[in-house]
């Protein structure tokens, strides 16, 4: 399975072409799943520009997207340094009425458990995001750790292309050790993507790609668009 990450914390600095609006997400939501995708990560940006999980906003991009890839899985970030309200974002997400399909939760983030409990009692599956070691002996520990969708191995700060290449094998051993059956989804950041993705592809695992990951494609070229990477994916041999 391939999964298209359309814009994360990117701004059209990095990119003109990035997807903010729910009407881009949506635009790109339908080219990246004619190119191959089968699955779409995204995090809504409100009328500042700014990463935003406000239940209002968060539910104009899930409708807008829906209504161009009618039955494609759609997943948001519940990402620590987007929830601005009081409560650390309990209330947004709380108040989420329009839900998407999954969420990632990053199991650095002090309070991941109660996120994941909280996203599992609103029906909504969870993707657990492993970036460390640590991470992964934190995860396997805790009790609603079988009820999550899939793993994401997410080498996000690894910059290093071997030292990712070693840091998602040993994630991965532990999940291993722990025989754990949920599927795996495996990705990287900028340099360490192309890398990744074909380990993905040699370890027969699941993989994400898209804007929020990289802006480049596998010969050092910058994308046109979130299709051309999905395309660019799907050639790769």
């Amino acid at each position: 399975m391939l999964q298209a990450c359309l814009n994360g914390a990117r701004t059209r600095q990095d990119h003109p072409k990035v997807p903010l609006s729910p009407e881009e997400l949506a635009h790109d939501a339908a080219e990246v799943i004619a190119a191959g995708a089968a699955e779409l990560h995204v995090h809504p940006h409100g009328p500042d520009g700014a990463e935003t999980l406000d239940p209002g906003l968060t539910a104009a991009a899930l409708t807008a997207i829906r209504a161009k890839v009618p039955g494609i899985p759609v997943g948001l970030t519940t990402r620590e340094g987007i929830r601005s309200d009081a409560s650390r974002g309990f209330d947004q997400l709380k108040a989420w009425r329009v839900l998407p399909d999954y969420v990632s939760v990053n199991l650095s983030e002090a309070d991941a458990p109660e996120i994941i409990e909280l996203m599992l009692a609103k029906g909504i599956g969870v993707e657990a995001g492993l970036a460390t070691v640590a991470d992964a002996r934190r995860w396997v520990r805790l009790p609603t750790m079988k009820h999550c969708l899939r793993v994401l191995v997410e080498i996000d700060f690894e910059k290093d292309v071997p030292g990712a290449l070693d840091l998602a094998d040993e994630i991965i051993a532990v999940l291993k050790q722990h025989d754990v059956a949920l599927p795996l989804l495996l990705h990287g950041f900028d340099q360490t993507v192309w890398p990744l993705y074909r380990k993905s592809r040699a370890l027969k695992i699941d993989a994400r790609l898209g804007f929020e990951d990289s802006i480049h494609l596998p010969d050092g070229r910058v994308a046109a668009d979130n299709r051309d990477i999905i395309a660019a994916a799907r050639a790769l041999r």
